[in-house]
């Protein structure tokens, strides 16, 4: 989160900043379906050296590392959620608290890195892409679905050892200070065993248990806001849509774009969700109800 130097290191910090909504990090209030989980996926990416540069904040300097090769460490990790969602990362990124990503102190950005939660052996790869946590006993931040995976989102850290996962510009790999493999090599690898995400009970995967099955089913649609650019309005229908875990859908009529979130079948989130639209930024948002 940089726009000067203050904007790209305060997105971690827990002291309340006053272009944030909420004055304390939570989970999403409003999850219709579990988290998607899948790791992301580690590549070559140049490091974006204006990320290099020596910073401070709180009163400690930090001096960012060169190259992520060969890097190992084991410490708490924390993570971060709703109150940061939607805003820019160090990397000048949005943060997306439902992306496998995450936020270290002096790796290079952006790094993918391996992180195994000690207390019970699970696995994630993240690509961190922002900078964090500013507290002396934490030595990541991962997302709120990174901890999903890692089965810590109920408490606020784990024991946790970070692996970086580091492409060179011919493909090689090197998984935190094992030996350099080539890419095929590393394919053969397990690199992350099969895990599954923790669910509560009678909770789906992928699949929203709150879609109706009859076509007579009566939907409510929140009616968000109607834009002329399409490229905003797509912009914004995927953080609103990420944020609350509801589809987001543009009709367009008369190249006016209609920002919709639905369908929800529940009054009462809907009632909620619109009172949350209103108050951050969206006070002509409105209910519609439709036949499916």
């Amino acid at each position: 989160m940089v726009a000067g130097l203050t904007l790209a290191i305060v997105a971690c910090q827990s002291t309340p900043e006053g272009r944030y909504t909420q004055r304390q990090d939570s989970a999403p209030k409003h999850v219709s379906k579990t988290p998607e989980t899948l790791d992301a996926v580690p590549k070559f990416e140049a490091y974006r050296m204006f990320n290099s540069r020596p910073y401070k904040v709180l009163g400690k300097h930090y001096t960012p590392m060169t190259s992520g090769k060969g890097y190992e460490e084991v410490g708490l990790a924390s993570w971060y959620g709703q109150k940061f969602h939607g805003h820019l990362t160090s990397n000048g990124e949005t943060y997306n608290m439902f992306a496998m990503s995450a936020a270290h102190k002096t790796l290079p950005l952006p790094s993918y890195v391996r992180v195994t939660n000690l207390e019970n052996d699970r696995q994630a790869i993240v690509r961190v892409n922002d900078r964090g946590p500013f507290h002396d006993n934490r030595i990541i931040d991962l997302s709120y679905a990174a901890a999903v995976k890692l089965g810590y989102q109920s408490k606020g850290t784990a024991k946790v050892k970070l692996e970086v996962i580091h492409f060179d510009e011919n493909n090689n790999v090197t998984v935190g200070n094992k030996p350099t493999v080539t890419y095929d090599e590393y394919l053969g690898i397990a690199v992350v065993p099969t895990t599954k995400p923790v669910l509560d009970n009678n909770e789906g995967t992928a699949s929203n248990s709150s879609l109706p099955t009859q076509s007579d089913e009566p939907a409510i649609y929140i009616q968000v806001a109607a834009l002329s650019d399409a490229q905003k309005a797509k912009s914004i229908s995927n953080v609103l849509s990420a944020l609350y875990q509801i589809p987001a859908h543009l009709p367009v009529s008369d190249n006016i774009y209609k920002l919709q979130l639905g369908p929800i079948f529940e009054d009462a989130i809907a009632s909620e969700v619109l009172e949350q639209l209103k108050q951050n930024g969206y006070p002509n948002a409105y209910k519609i109800t439709q036949t499916l």
